[in-house]
């Protein structure tokens, strides 16, 4: 496909998407000019390639809409008229049940409080479940990017140094990483954070919901960065032999500048799909641990909290069981989603 511009030269575009400009094919007097090639650069060629991927692009969208809501909690308290602890019994039966059809749901005002819930209520507690799910993508996604970043940084770190140095340094992290991927992770965790929160209580044994978070996520991180570190590891075995890095070395830089300064910028592309990969699989094992009462608690909203709270009423009331499941499945599916497009637009070869 080609495009004439006023001084009869032409824009050529090649399969790969670059653009190249024929010059002087129109020129009056007949000369011929040799061509000159626009190209792009890796990062505009993997954009371009992501854009052109529908299900990555309405995954990214509905990833962006989860973190958008995640970061305006309160503001969407505001305008909604509720918080997510505001419980109101007269919304109820005598059972505890919420009152009219699928768990409460209500569109209207005419109700007990005069006030719409779009998503229905809680049983026994009559508090919005709406404003408890948005609240609860916060607590998710702030203790998965939370742990995802440090993991990542920690692996990213400890697999540069194993593979640029090898000998004994790189046997000895690789034996930390063999030695830590032997513990089973959600057994690790259900034994180490009721110990670790008994630690950090105060004088009555209370752990604030902040601290159980930082709790959370420093466990996350501990044993997150094992696979990043195996991964960058194995890249940088095959990059230090490279033409770019023995020349820094010929000039005299130091291992750490050819590491961090040379090597890194390098990697970026299998650290950002690390990264975006470890995503969901944090928010599904913070959902995990929030359901058997050893992540956040109460009075935080959690979505794996809204599940292990709606295990008594599962039969009476079905939608408070499904809306934090469906939240999650959502937000997870999505998420694998896109770092499987974002892989193959920065790797175009992992796809085939």
């Amino acid at each position: 496909m080609s495009e004439t511009t006023t001084s009869g030269d032409r824009l050529v575009g090649s399969a790969d998407g670059d653009v190249e400009l024929a010059v002087g094919g129109g020129d009056s007097e007949g000369t011929k000019r040799p061509k000159e090639y626009i190209g792009r650069s890796p990062n505009q060629l993997a954009w371009a390639r992501l854009k052109r991927d529908r299900t990555g692009m309405i995954s990214g969208i509905i990833v962006l809409m989860f973190g958008v809501v995640a970061i305006a909690a309160p503001l969407i308290e505001w305008i909604y008229g509720l918080g997510p602890n505001t419980s109101n019994s007269n919304l109820l039966d005598r059972t505890g049940l919420p009152l009219g059809y699928l768990g409460g749901i209500d569109f209207t005002t005419n109700n007990a409080d005069g006030h719409i819930h779009i998503l229905g209520v809680e049983p026994q507690t009559g508090r919005d479940i709406f404003i408890r799910l948005v609240y609860g993508a916060r607590t998710s996604l702030v203790i998965a990017v939370s742990a995802s970043i440090l993991s990542v940084t920690i692996g990213s770190i400890i697999g540069v140094m194993a593979g640029y140095f090898g000998g004994w340094i790189d046997s000895i992290l690789n034996w930390v990483i063999d030695f830590m991927l032997a513990f089973p992770f959600i057994l690790f965790s259900i034994a180490a954070i009721p110990v670790i929160n008994t630690w950090i209580g105060d004088e009555i044994g209370d752990v604030s919901p902040t601290k159980r978070i930082i709790t959370i996520i420093i466990i996350f991180s501990v044993f997150g960065w094992l696979y990043t570190a195996r991964l960058v590891r194995g890249q940088v075995l095959s990059m230090r032999e490279r033409e770019y890095v023995e020349a820094a070395r010929a000039a005299g830089a130091s291992g750490w500048h050819i590491m961090f300064r040379q090597i890194m910028p390098n990697l970026w592309a299998p650290i950002l799909v690390t990264f975006s990969l470890s995503l969901p699989a944090t928010v599904t094992a913070e959902a995990a641990l929030s359901f058997l009462n050893i992540g956040v608690i109460e009075p935080t909203p959690d979505w794996g909290r809204m599940i292990n709270a709606s295990v008594p009423w599962l039969q009476a009331d079905p939608m408070y069981t499904f809306i934090p499941g469906f939240a999650i499945w959502v937000l997870v599916l999505t998420f694998n989603l896109f770092g499987d497009s974002l892989r193959d637009a920065l790797d175009p070869k992992s796809a085939k």
